[in-house]
């Protein structure tokens, strides 16, 4: 349930967000072996998942809805459970290390609960950087830590217009044909949301 956070100068952020700083959500406890212990955490896990299948791509306050009334007691069931079995093993033990790692991110880990647009997995972050993995093989170098941090720029404004629904490739030749004529101070119009709403009112115009 990994959530990734930037911050951005308020002419940046959508403008109907709210002015609460940025949170971090956690992902869920990651076990190798498969004791006892790990077999039922991983069922226990699992009980979460299925609520989210039939939730899965529902509205934001529907999936709040259903979380707060069929997800959250199995949350404050397993953070129980696992203090339980944390206490009975070493703190050497492997599963322990898996616990303890969990529940000292507890408050990220169940954050899912109380918003309604995040994911209780990161897959779709993993989704986003498979490109950077892959793509790493071919070019190797990003040439300087000023080139990494263009590059990180990009992949991120390509992303955000993915998650708009947009076409990055229509979106970014759009916007760099319009860039050398558009005044600075207006910038945050050509951000994908923004982009989005212009071109749907001259689509309808």
């Amino acid at each position: 349930m990994c959530a990734t956070t930037a911050r951005l100068p308020g002419s940046l952020r959508r403008p109907q967000r709210s002015s609460i700083p940025p949170t971090a959500a956690a992902c869920t406890l990651r076990l190798t072996s498969q004791p006892p212990i790990a077999i039922e955490a991983v069922e226990r896990i699992d009980a979460l998942f299925s609520i989210e299948r039939d939730i899965n791509g529902k509205p934001p306050p529907e999936r709040r809805r259903v979380r707060n009334e069929h997800s959250r007691p199995l949350v404050t069931e397993l953070e129980t459970w696992l203090r339980k079995q944390r206490a009975k093993l070493s703190a050497k033990n492997e599963v322990a290390k898996a616990i303890a790692y969990s529940l000292n991110r507890w408050s990220g880990l169940a954050r899912f609960l109380d918003d309604g647009r995040l994911c209780m997995s990161n897959n779709a972050a993993e989704r986003a950087l498979r490109c950077v993995a892959v793509g790493r093989h071919n070019w190797t170098f990003a040439g300087s830590d000023e080139g990494g941090r263009r590059a990180a720029a990009i992949y991120t404004l390509i992303e955000t217009a993915k998650l708009n629904d947009i076409d990055p490739r229509a979106w970014l030749a759009d916007v760099l044909a319009r860039l050398p004529d558009h005044p600075a101070r207006r910038i945050s119009e050509l951000l994908p949301w923004n982009w989005k709403t212009q071109n749907a009112a001259a689509a309808a115009a």
